[in-house]
């Protein structure tokens, strides 16, 4: 542990300030990862068994017991289906549009952190190839003023440790970030689903004298 330790900081002296960007890039971005890992744990639920009972109690028109139900499970999904059951004896418009901005406010809670791990996956490869060319730079100034194989060596390892610094940081981000977007799209189509059959389940029991 203690040689990993004493490599990853020979780099981060090798590569200079970009490096220590980087690392911060990095944690920003890990703490974002696991925030939302947990968050859309948290979020998943058995939508066909959620929807089974609301409309078990609705045909009972028992629409407290459904509130009640959607309460229990806390999720997205619920406190969606929960803002129409709410509106239940509206006219359908009224209880789409609740259904709709709840839905545009669990939505907008499930993306937050999403740019940080976008801004993190695209400006870590960038930051990557400046450091190649701060040490291309400083390979040719020690090479036409010094003639010093040495610094000549330095710079050119400055840039690759900082191209491949800037690569590692972006690649795993950019993976998290189109997984967790999948996920979302995900939840809008359950979020989509579970919406109409909630207002087809309203026009059932209407009917129900």
């Amino acid at each position: 542990m203690g040689v990993f330790t004493n490599s990853i900081m020979k780099y981060m002296d090798q590569g200079g300030w970009i490096m220590w960007v980087l690392a911060a890039f990095s944690i920003a971005a890990l703490v974002v990862i696991i925030e939302r890992g947990i968050t859309f744990y948290k979020a998943k639920i058995n939508t066909s068994e959620l929807l089974g009972k609301l409309r078990s109690a609705l045909k009972k028109k028992n629409v407290k017991a459904a509130i009640e139900i959607c309460e229990s499970y806390r999720s997205p999904i619920s406190a969606i289906l929960k803002s129409g059951l709410l509106k239940y004896g509206r006219p359908k418009e009224d209880i789409e549009k609740a259904m709709e901005n709840a839905a545009i406010h669990e939505i907008a809670r499930m993306e937050r952190g999403l740019g940080i791990l976008a801004s993190v996956s695209n400006l870590a490869p960038m930051l990557g190839f400046l450091g190649t060319v701060v040490g291309m730079i400083a390979s040719f100034d020690a090479m036409s003023k010094l003639n010093d194989p040495a610094k000549v060596a330095e710079g050119i390892s400055t840039a690759l440790i900082t191209t491949a610094a800037g690569l590692i940081v972006a690649a795993p981000v950019l993976l998290f970030y189109n997984y967790y977007t999948a996920k979302i799209g995900g939840f809008i189509r359950e979020i989509e689903s579970a919406s109409n059959v909630l207002v087809e389940t309203f026009g059932e029991i209407e009917t129900i004298q």
